[in-house]
């Protein structure tokens, strides 16, 4: 079957393409690193922090399917096909990471959560399709390494604000009266200007390519209301099996990362702080610590985005991911041996040569994979993958936590630790049909 092949990009449009996701993970390591230090400052129990974070996958599962189909489905003159996505979402996640930490009670904060995660969906899920839209599959690893660059680069500046604010510019650490810290809802504000600068960058720098057949394409992007939801549901069942097979492994990927984001702060102040007690300074101070941590895996992440692809080249994409994930299955695990605050940040080099490769390589080994007028729905359908193993451990970890290891949080970021190294084990089984065609001259992947 004859294709027609996309022009080779330089380094700064695919600089330009991307740029976009520096201020989505902004938000979203905002997010991860200080959720958590919020519900329980404002009064949640350790047992209810991974249902209170269901909010987050929840959105993903409802938001990201449908908003691929419409961006598969939409063209404007100005606007193009993603990135009327890209500027909306940004504006409504801007307003919720200002409203975020003037949370004053527990259902507040979980409201807005989902306002926040919903939006940052908005603008995310055209992202990953955008990569596949815009390069050929000779660039597409270099496509998703920039976007994994631009994650961790904002992800390790987010991670870090409060800490900053709290020790550079000594704004307030404390909890007075069960308020949410002054260095973490400066954090947040910051964070919710940077998301809408970031975001409107590639919206205005990068363009996208109109269809060939303009009027064919808007009558089969019209297909009314039953029989969009027909298609949307309908996709499921044609699932290609490279996708099938990747889902597994994302499955147990995301249960890891969820039970990192969501009982690190409480691990950490526990087992190497020694308290429990969310309103105490020692508690605000792990907090901190947790945020450096993350940004130190977040870092080693943009670093591991451009080595990756070398790796990948030498070997291939499943022995690199299976690599990857079994290290930061194992680092994972090592949390529990932690006691000294000076050795907290060494198994997050681990942690981050894993999310270097969870950012890139699943989603460049499904792109070969997919059809090219349904991109943007099947990436969103792929988040499925990741929404619902989360869901799975806001429903299940808290009740492990509290049966199975006696409360004790160290040990559920272990049970996520070896659920990592499994997902690594499981991507040996994974079918990388578009790696062949990868390494292909241009001319001949035409053919191919």
């Amino acid at each position: 079957m004859q294709t027609s092949i996309k022009p080779r990009l330089t380094f700064w449009q695919l600089w330009n393409m991307s740029f976009g996701f520096f201020g989505i993970q902004f938000g979203f390591a905002l997010q991860n690193a200080n959720t958590s230090r919020i519900f329980s400052t404002l009064g949640a129990n350790t047992d209810d922090l991974a249902f209170l974070w269901l909010a987050a996958p929840v959105t993903g599962l409802l938001v990201q399917p449908v908003i691929g189909y419409l961006s598969d489905n939409t063209w404007h003159p100005f606007w193009g096909r993603r990135r009327p996505f890209f500027f909306i979402g940004a504006i409504l996640a801007s307003i919720a990471l200002f409203l975020m930490p003037n949370s004053s009670v527990l259902w507040m904060a979980a409201a807005v959560l989902w306002l926040m995660d919903g939006a940052i969906n908005v603008s995310m899920e055209p992202f990953r399709a955008f990569v596949g839209d815009k390069l050929n599959a000779s660039q597409q690893t270099a496509g998703f390494a920039m976007q994994t660059f631009f994650i961790g680069c904002g992800a390790v500046i987010a991670s870090m604000l409060p800490t900053f604010f709290a020790d550079v510019l000594h704004v307030s650490n404390a909890a007075v009266n069960g308020a949410i810290p002054d260095s973490v809802r400066y954090s947040f504000y910051v964070g919710g200007a940077i998301f809408l600068l970031s975001v409107m960058w590639t919206v205005f720098t990068a363009k996208e390519t109109p269809p060939q057949d303009l009027a064919q394409f808007r009558a089969e992007s019209s297909p009314g209301l039953a029989r969009a939801m027909a298609e949307i549901l309908g996709g499921f069942g044609q699932m290609p099996k490279t996708m099938v097979q990747l889902a597994f492994v994302q499955f147990f990927t995301w249960i890891a990362l969820f039970a990192m984001w969501i009982y690190t702060t409480p691990a950490i102040a526990e087992n190497v702080f020694g308290t429990g007690d969310a309103q105490s300074a020692m508690f605000q101070e792990a907090g901190n610590q947790v945020g450096v941590m993350f940004a130190v895996y977040s870092g080693v992440s943009a670093l591991a985005a451009f080595i990756l692809p070398v790796f990948a080249r030498h070997t291939s994409r499943k022995i690199v991911h299976m690599s990857c994930l079994v290290i930061g299955g194992l680092s994972l695990m090592s949390l529990y041996l932690v006691r000294d605050t000076h050795m907290l940040y060494l198994p997050m080099i681990g942690v981050g040569i894993a999310w270097a490769s969870v950012l890139t390589m699943p989603y460049a080994i499904l792109a070969g994979a997919l059809p090219a007028k349904r991109m943007g729905y099947y990436m969103g359908v792929f988040n499925f993958f990741i929404v619902i193993p989360q869901i799975c451990s806001g429903l299940l970890l808290g009740y492990f936590t509290r049966h199975f290891f006696d409360g004790h949080t160290v040990q559920t970021v272990m049970l996520g630790g070896a659920c990592m190294v499994l997902a690594g084990v499981l991507t040996l089984f994974v079918r990388d049909s578009a790696a062949q065609t990868a390494a292909l001259p241009a001319a001949d992947q035409a053919a191919a």
